[in-house]
């Protein structure tokens, strides 16, 4: 196997992990808004107690959980794009030289 094999199925690996990662929070976030009054009955308790720094708090770690995986996920999707087109490149560099 070539190192730009190696190296994009690295990268296919960690895209993978990452999507994963990213469908099973999907999946709990989901899970937790269909059961009846789960957040509203948390977002009341809370604003009973006189504010929703609560909510407000998980609310600003998951944006920041969600924005990290977007981010990792541009890299990767950026890194495959490179060895594709290095793949590409020495493919038609190999064809030229009738290799």
């Amino acid at each position: 196997m070539y190192d730009a094999e190696r190296a994009d199925a690295r990268a296919l690996d960690q895209l993978e992990a990452i999507l994963r990662e990213v469908a099973e929070e999907l999946g709990a976030l989901r899970a937790r808004a269909a059961k009846p009054g789960a957040v509203s009955g948390r977002t009341a308790a809370a604003e009973s107690r006189g504010g929703n720094t609560e909510v407000e708090a998980e609310n600003r770690q998951l944006k920041t959980r969600l924005e990290t995986a977007r981010t990792r996920l541009q890299d990767l999707l950026t890194r495959i794009t490179f060895l594709e087109e290095q793949g590409r490149e020495q493919l038609a560099s190999d064809r030229g030289a009738g290799r």
